[in-house]
């Protein structure tokens, strides 16, 4: 009884742990696996590395951005950091 007592802050502080940082990233990480899933030609897009544009074509790991003028570039799916609307 007196291990569990002596036991119970370490316990305590990897529980506060767990729900503070590693359950909201994991979340996060499957919205973010969802959303470059679920991406469809047409899609307006911002990369990790800023650049704006829309779909042109998708494969099964790699999509080609079409710029505003009118560049078109090829990326893999995870590079995609957001869709916009």
């Amino acid at each position: 009884m007196e291990l569990l007592i002596s036991l119970s802050p370490i316990i305590l502080m990897f529980v506060i742990f767990y729900f503070l940082l590693i359950r909201p990233q994991q979340k996060r990480q499957k919205q973010v696996r969802q959303m470059q899933a679920d991406l469809q030609k047409g899609d307006g897009v911002v990369t990790i590395g800023g650049l704006h544009g829309s779909i042109h074509a998708i494969d099964e790991d790699t999509i080609v951005i079409q710029s505003s003028d009118g560049t078109k570039l090829t990326y893999d799916r995870s590079a995609v950091r957001e869709v916009k609307q």
